[in-house]
């Protein structure tokens, strides 16, 4: 088998806020072979930039694109064809959005090897240690305390039991954050877990202290609290907290988790559309799980991240927990047409060959940049 096309799709809204929104954007991958398979992926970031490297055409060594590296490949070796893009994007990449757009191409290819060989892509990461996952809520925090609470309120009837706030006003005032913070508790009670993502809003002092004012409403982690450059506060900040310190959405390749976790680093968060794709990700995990942290997935996009997630949580021994985005865009709710379903508090694993989800080509007709 091998491969005929490699088609980088830009789907985005018609209107597009300046919010820590990713359900507005996204370039889809969709990666074809001569027996009559495909692919699909997904690249979280900024997609004129990433389409571009997908259909740059064959250049000097270590700066050709994409699709020229894949096509007449053999789609199966997927750990081989990540080594083949990384190597042969060096010169412009190693880093940033050519690490981005390797990621959609390969959760493309891992999709592929799936249904060329009849099975869920969990079973090619390592096997099944649950089929459903537990979820938690990923919000941006209200304009008001009471917003935030309303909210904790739909996560409460939906079956959470887990929910994450994040950006929007947080950081801006020391009494608001804590009044935003006490709202949402309030409502999600104390069984239930709570996360505060600070949307990189602090210097190390500050986010101690915003960490102090918080640890009694027993967040489970305040994520993403300095800048994701700050690599030395992060490991102050680390081992000075009362309560653990999450990071990494932003992070690519297995160098840069382990950078993370050696610096402190409680919980490390890969986004599969961004890291690298599904063979960084469980790369990652098998370096949190050796030095006895935790990877849980961000994802914060649409319903192909949300799949290769979830099979990623799946293959890991000690993954139980997803983000689960509840923004109404189409491009989360729709793109795919069997968005795998929040059922009491846990989203099941698809079971079907591949990443198991198709796409709703009249969502991607709709909202496709031409």
């Amino acid at each position: 088998m091998t491969i005929t096309d490699v088609e980088a799709l830009h789907l985005r809204l018609p209107n597009v806020e300046e919010i820590a929104d990713g359900t507005q954007d996204v370039l889809v991958i969709r990666i074809s072979t001569d027996a009559g398979l495909t692919g699909i992926g997904e690249v979280s970031s900024q997609s004129y930039v990433c389409k571009a490297i997908f259909e740059a055409p064959r250049s000097a060594e270590r700066r050709h694109g994409l699709r020229y590296l894949l096509v007449g490949q053999d789609p199966l070796d997927v750990e081989g064809l990540w080594q083949r893009m990384y190597y042969h994007t060096n010169r412009y990449g190693r880093r940033g959005a050519a690490i981005h757009a390797i990621s959609g191409a390969d959760i493309a290819l891992w999709d592929l090897r799936g249904k060329a060989l009849g099975k869920p892509v969990y079973e090619l990461l390592g096997g099944a240690h649950r089929s459903s996952i537990r979820a938690y809520a990923s919000y941006l925090f209200g304009d008001t305390p009471s917003d935030t609470a309303e909210l904790a309120q739909q996560a409460v009837d939906l079956g959470l039991t887990a929910v994450k706030f994040g950006w929007g006003p947080f950081g801006k005032d020391r009494a608001a954050d804590l009044a935003h913070v006490e709202a949402a508790r309030g409502v999600i009670g104390d069984d239930r877990d709570l996360m505060v993502d600070a949307g990189c809003a602090f210097d190390v002092e500050t986010a101690l202290d915003r960490a102090w004012l918080l640890a009694p409403l027993k967040i489970a982690w305040l994520e993403e609290p300095l800048s994701q450059d700050d690599l030395r506060g992060y490991e102050e900040l680390c081992h000075r907290s009362p309560v653990p310190i999450a990071a990494g959405e932003g992070e690519v390749t297995p160098w840069g988790f382990q950078d993370l976790l050696e610096r402190g680093l409680q919980v490390i968060q890969p986004d599969v559309a961004i890291c690298g794709g599904l063979t960084v990700a469980s790369q990652a995990s098998e370096l949190a799980r050796a030095a006895r942290r935790r990877a849980v997935p961000h994802c914060f996009s649409t319903g192909i991240n949300l799949a290769a997630s979830l099979h990623w949580m799946a293959s890991c021994p000690d993954g139980d927990l997803v983000e689960y985005c509840l923004r109404p865009s189409p491009l989360m709710r729709r793109l795919v047409r069997n968005l795998p379903p929040l059922v009491d508090g846990r989203v099941a694993v698809p079971q079907s060959p591949g990443l198991g989800v198709e796409l709703n080509e009249e969502v991607i007709a709709q909202y496709r940049v031409s």
